[in-house]
Formats: C-alpha cells, structure tokens, sequence
C-alpha cells in the first residue's frame, strides 16, 4: 500500500503560508542557529522539509509506549545495532526527532555528528494526535531519505504499522508497502534485510 497523505491529514502550519517569498532554514543553518545559542538544545522543535515544526505534546500513553518499544527492541536487538529516544537524524532537508531510532554501530562514533539515513535501520514514530501527519508528511520524508522500515505504533487503533519499500522523491516520497499487525500479532524487525526478532505488539501498547 502506497503511502500518500490522507484526506484527514491535519495542514502542518495553523495558518496560511505566506504568498510573498519565505525564507526556508537549510540543515547547516539549522545546526548554526543550535550552535550560537538561537535556538536552545532542548528547543520543542524539530526541522522538517525547511520549516521549523513545533514538536506534539506528551501524554502519558504516548510516554508509556515509547517506553515499552525502546525496552523491546533493546531485548531484541543483535549486537552493531542500539536504539535512539527522540534523537535528531540528519536527512538532506529535514532534522527530525523520531520518537525511537534503531542507529548501526555504537553512540560513541556519532560524537561530532548525528546518524544520518545510511545508519538508521528503522525508525518508530508513537501516534495518536499526530497519527495524520505521521502517516503522511513524516512518511515521505523518511521514504525520501530511504529509511528502510518505518513504524507507527498507533495508540488509536491499537496496532502496529509497518511501512517498507521507501520509492520516489520529494513531496512525491512513499513507501511502496504497508502490513497492519494487531495486538495478538508479532511484527518482524529487520536488519540489513535480515529478520533479526520478532516483537509482540501487545507488550508495547499502553
């Protein structure tokens, strides 16, 4: 199943672009504005598509089920591989700050720079209010970048999605295949296309 926007994708900003021309940060500008003090380190933020995006509130679920996926995949995981918590991943126009990262290699060897698409096995975003847009403008931005597997661990419907085959470019980005998995269902993590584990999705769900 392709993944474009769906129809009830809430618009990314409250009001109306501007007509005149905007101006649109870079991921160097980005990184300069953290650096001189702009922006603080722990700034609600995160830079998508050029634009800086205000990053959703936590609620307790939301926090629970990141919790529960990060002590899963860390039991599952195969050694060269450790898990990220809302850490930045550098893509060529975007900065996002997934909820949970799977980075190759070991955290010391990202001192003087954050993993980039060619580290990052699968990225897991915990939806709820942000479930529209992580299906639709997260989702392409990742499919753009080539991130293999992409999770949506949907508190709403209760179950995993499980996007894969990331094609095309741009605003046109998606993911060529999505797999729906239930609470009673596991869901395989793959690795460098090799199924490494399998989670149970009910002992990650709040």
């Amino acid at each position: 199943m392709s993944l474009n926007p769906p129809s009830e994708t809430p618009a990314i900003l409250p009001t109306a672009i501007p007509r005149w021309p905007i101006h649109r940060l870079t991921v160097d500008q980005y990184h300069r504005m953290l650096e001189v003090g702009i922006l603080g380190s722990g700034e609600p933020v995160e830079l998508l598509e050029g634009w800086l995006v205000e990053k959703m509130g936590k609620n307790p679920g939301h926090r629970m089920a990141v919790r529960l996926v990060l002590t899963a995949l860390e039991r599952l995981l195969v050694s060269g591989w450790y898990v990220d918590v809302e850490a930045p991943v550098t893509l060529t126009g975007s900065e996002p700050e997934p909820d949970l990262s799977v980075v190759r290699g070991d955290t010391r060897q990202y001192a003087d720079r954050h993993p980039g698409p060619a580290d990052v096995g699968l990225i897991v975003e915990v939806a709820q209010s942000s479930l529209g847009s992580d299906r639709g403008l997260k989702g392409s931005i990742y499919a753009a970048a080539g991130i293999p597997a992409y999770w949506i661990v949907n508190l709403v419907d209760r179950r995993i999605e499980a996007y894969t085959e990331p094609t095309g470019s741009g605003a046109e980005a998606a993911y060529g295949r999505r797999q729906d998995h239930g609470e009673a269902e596991t869901i395989p993590v793959v690795l460098d296309g090799r199924d490494v584990a399998r989670l149970v999705v009910r002992d990650v769900l709040p």
